[in-house]
């Protein structure tokens, strides 16, 4: 069975600010939300973990995993970092900007043409798709429960790539701070 989980919630996201690759730690609210989630799904069993690189996911996923019966071992892979939203991260309020390219990104995601520096959706989905391929599938096909702890657009997009979900609906999944969803 195959979990995928979104970090806790940063300053950033309480500032409505795009992260992207931007290194931001959780805030005091994402911590106990990671706590809380643990608590909620303390029943599930996982066989190992894989997480993006970044502070925010890292110590999201340590939180989740720390109290559990058996130790859950969490390996970073570098193809789970945030979608790169270039020179926009950090800008505040993106959505409520039309003249800004990322904003298409949200609003419509099939028109979305990555510019100064953000990454496309092909460069996305090449980088989850090989570890979808290389790692996900044969934990997969050995019976595992893998868990994935990421963030907003890289979950959605190997989720999408797991459903056969078009880019237009990108975002039909986009999951809720420390939002578990299983996958199947």
């Amino acid at each position: 069975m195959f979990y995928i989980l979104r970090h806790g919630r940063t300053d950033w996201n309480e500032e409505h600010r795009l992260q992207g690759e931007v290194d931001i730690p959780l805030n005091e609210t994402g911590r106990q939300m990671a706590y809380d989630a643990a608590e909620k799904y303390k029943d599930i069993d996982f066989d190992i973990c894989y997480c993006s690189p970044l502070k925010r996911a890292q110590e999201t996923a340590r939180i989740f995993l720390a109290d559990r019966d058996h130790a859950v071992e969490i390996i970073t892979d570098n193809r789970l970092h945030e979608m790169c939203f270039g020179d926009y991260e950090g800008v505040k309020n993106i959505r409520q900007k039309p003249e800004c390219p990322v904003y298409l990104l949200f609003e419509e995601p099939e028109k979305y043409v990555a510019k100064d520096g953000a990454e496309s959706f092909e460069e996305l989905y090449h980088r989850t798709g090989e570890f979808i391929e290389q790692v996900l599938r044969p934990q997969l096909e050995a019976g595992k429960n893998v868990l994935v702890v990421g963030h907003g657009a890289m979950n959605c997009s190997i989720v999408n790539q797991f459903r056969g979900t078009p880019i237009k609906d990108f975002w039909k999944d986009m999951q809720g701070n420390c939002e578990l969803l299983r996958v199947e």
